[in-house]
């Protein structure tokens, strides 16, 4: 197997902590510029993004919700999606709560990339404003708890970990960490583990 990743993608390091978590050994194949002419991910998913896996068949999945949903199944070691309906569910559902807020972070750090005479302010605020949003109903769900969704470590805190990440990187300035310390100590958790340390981006 091989995984097409860019080194900031938080979607992508989604799928890397999943493959370390899980020990499965997979080729990590790093894409410079997505944008690319010469790019070989849109030979494997016809949209051009990463994270791309693409199996020794040649067969190819693309989108992390559906990657890790094949890896976590792919072998039993170290389950991150419970089995039971209703946690399963909530766990689904932190994750595309994270999921949503990157969408949104993104969004927004692309908007202020464009040139200033043709940046929409509208755009922005309105999509930090999901983030702000999505960060406080995630604190909130959370509470006091160890983990977000449970008693265990799972996808949920995975996806939460790498949407904290991002904004680390892309969205210093929102003060997540002051505003959120429940969040914050979850951050800390996370990069204690080798998967989160070692799938780390680069300093912006």
């Amino acid at each position: 197997m091989k995984l097409f990743i860019t080194p900031t993608s938080p979607y992508a390091r989604k799928v890397r902590v999943v493959l370390a978590e899980k020990h499965i050994e997979c080729e990590l194949v790093t894409v410079p510029s997505l944008a690319a002419p010469d790019s070989p991910v849109p030979a494997y998913n016809p949209l051009g993004k990463v994270p791309t896996l693409v199996l020794d068949d040649g067969t190819s999945y693309y989108d992390s919700v559906v990657i890790v949903d094949y890896l976590d199944h792919k072998t039993p070691v170290a389950r991150l999606i419970p089995q039971d309906n209703s946690h399963r569910a909530l766990v689904r559902r932190w994750e595309a709560l994270a999921d949503g807020v990157c969408d949104a972070a993104v969004a927004a750090v692309m908007e202020k990339r464009r040139p200033p005479e043709k940046q929409d302010e509208s755009i922005i605020e309105r999509q930090i404003l999901k983030v702000t949003r999505g960060l406080r109903v995630m604190s909130e769900d959370m509470g006091e708890e160890k983990w977000t969704a449970g008693d265990r470590f799972t996808l949920a805190d995975i996806a939460t970990g790498c949407v904290l990440g991002y904004l680390d990187l892309r969205m210093p300035e929102l003060g997540w960490r002051e505003q959120y310390p429940n969040l914050a100590q979850l951050y800390e958790q996370m990069m204690a583990r080798p998967s989160f340390r070692d799938s780390a981006p680069p300093a912006a």
